[in-house]
């Protein structure tokens, strides 16, 4: 999730999300982006139905680690990621347009049989077509901050999603969030730990795993002297 991913506001009963939240700046789609929306949506994209996904059928293997990317942006992470890691499979969700057809333009640039995608609001996604206990890891890479403290009502993680979450998460399985923004790390890191169902993989912070990739944006903040927290914690 880069900084022009939506924020998901989560409301007190997940079971009755409505999408009304979303901030969609879509913009246009470059030519690429369409023509690989044609060509590839039919193979790599699925559709929302409020019925749970068979992964192993989805994916048509069953031995692989099946990981859920919640918002990629534009999708170079979640390529890159997923051309390293070719023994796992990568679900990703994501609202925007654009960044749907990026992500399908770079599995056909990278010749990718180990991606799907869902273009829809993720609590729905989670409530209704990920089965309890089904996933090995859940990826949330920079999520937007909403900076200014009247917004953190909007922040992604909260303890509620984060509740929900674990109950999609198998024994053993992973959640690693990354942020570039101090305040939302500390925030992240409060909520995380005081969850019961997650144990810390660090004291605070982890040290950037080597399938995480460095985005051009996190690499400009690096020469400026700007941070980048990973958090990874571990379902029980």
């Amino acid at each position: 999730m880069n900084k022009d991913t939506p924020h998901i506001e989560l409301e007190e009963d997940l079971t009755q999300r409505r999408i009304r939240s979303f901030v969609l700046r879509q913009g246009r789609l470059t030519k690429g982006q369409e023509k690989a929306l044609a060509d590839h949506w039919p193979t790599f994209g699925i559709d929302y139905i409020p019925e749970a996904l068979d992964l192993s059928k989805t994916f048509g293997r069953s031995e692989s680690l099946k990981v859920l990317e919640i918002g990629f942006g534009m999708g170079e992470t979640t390529a890159t990621i997923a051309e390293g890691m070719p023994e796992r499979d990568f679900l990703g969700v994501e609202v925007h347009t654009p960044g749907v057809g990026g992500l399908l333009k770079l599995i056909g640039e990278k010749s990718l049989s180990n991606v799907r995608i869902i273009q829809h609001d993720v609590v729905d996604v989670l409530n209704h077509m990920i089965a309890d206990a089904s996933l090995d890891g859940v990826h949330i890479f920079f999520p937007d901050p909403w900076h200014k403290k009247r917004h953190h009502k909007r922040r992604l993680i909260q303890a509620e999603f984060v509740k929900l979450l674990c109950s999609k998460l198998k024994s053993g399985g992973y959640l690693h969030v990354a942020t570039d923004w101090q305040e939302y790390a500390e925030w992240v890191l409060d909520i995380l730990k005081v969850e019961p169902l997650l144990t810390n993989s660090a004291n605070d912070y982890a040290p950037k795993p080597a399938y995480r990739p460095l985005t051009k944006f996190e690499n400009r903040g690096i020469k400026l002297g700007h941070g980048v927290w990973d958090l990874i914690f571990i379902r029980q």
